[in-house]
């Protein structure tokens, strides 16, 4: 028998419990070695830890962050896309505005500075090959292209990150117009997004192949729009496989990047994709001031 104000029969000698004085104890915190009644303790991965150390562990452990299959951080809202097509949209109605028309847009001072041709380009011209990507000679022409990058890129965006996403996106672009330069008639101008649009195109399948999806609709999809690009006046077939090309080829680099050190494995070859396109560039850029 105990007393009213003593500790239970076999508990003398016993320390207290670092929360409640009034409570003996032969357990301890495995973390800080505090004594500690079961009231105060926690299951942990070895041992039991007390309630203090348990809420100073959660304060301080990295919070568990969910992967995509590219390596990056899965994230729920696209942000990107979303920029970008407020940028084209903003070029659009700036254009729109030097040339007091929204319908045509190419009497433009900025569009005539910014559009590509490949003679254009020639003798310095070459930021016209990315620039070009952001200028729409219609309402329609933006309208389409915009509401293609949304529906396409939302999705790709939170497989590859946001990072990933923007380099597969200008990579294509810059793709497109090289295509562009190397190929195309020297004196035909070309401008719109659809050559980048088309690198996610691209994207999307070599994602859908990664994830061993049927990838029928992706195909059909792709073949249906280079129908058009051939069957419609206007529209460059080049921009738009030079894009495709170049996105599909950068997306698998960064999908099938060995895991040891991947992100260094896919910023490679996304270094090595931009320093061939250059090379390509400064070969025509060479032919075509030539002929100049």
């Amino acid at each position: 028998m105990t007393t009213p104000s003593g500790p239970p029969a076999g508990q003398v000698g016993l320390p207290t419990c670092f929360r409640h004085a009034d409570r003996p104890t032969g357990l301890r915190c495995s973390r800080c070695d505090r004594p500690a009644c079961p009231e105060c303790l926690r299951e942990a991965s070895v041992g039991y830890q007390c309630v203090e150390c348990v809420s100073q562990g959660a304060r301080t452990q990295r919070p568990f962050r969910q992967r995509t299959i590219a390596g990056a951080e899965l994230v729920e809202k696209p942000l990107v896309v979303p920029v970008l097509i407020a940028i084209n949209v903003l070029i659009y109605a700036f254009t729109a505005f030097q040339a007091k028309s929204i319908g045509d847009v190419q009497s433009s001072a900025l569009f005539q500075q910014w559009e590509e041709w490949p003679l254009g380009v020639a003798g310095g011209g070459w930021w016209r090959l990315i620039t070009a990507g952001f200028l729409h000679v219609t309402p329609v022409h933006i309208l389409m292209n915009m509401l293609s990058l949304w529906w396409i890129g939302k999705d790709l965006e939170r497989i590859l990150g946001r990072v990933r996403f923007t380099a597969v996106y200008l990579v294509s672009l810059f793709g497109g117009g090289v295509s562009v330069l190397c190929f195309a008639d020297p004196q035909t101008p070309v401008a719109g997004a659809s050559g980048a649009v088309f690198g996610l195109l691209g994207g999307v399948l070599v994602v859908v192949l990664k994830l061993k999806l049927n990838p029928g609709s992706v195909i059909a999809t792709i073949a249906i729009n280079l129908v058009l690009s051939v069957a419609i006046p206007g529209i460059s077939l080049l921009g738009h496989l030079g894009g495709l090309v170049v996105g599909a080829l950068v997306t698998a680099a960064i999908l099938y990047a060995p895991e040891p050190n991947r992100n260094r494995w896919q910023a490679g070859a996304i270094v090595a994709s931009v320093v061939v396109l250059v090379g390509l560039m400064f070969l025509r850029d060479a032919q075509l001031t030539a002929l100049l």
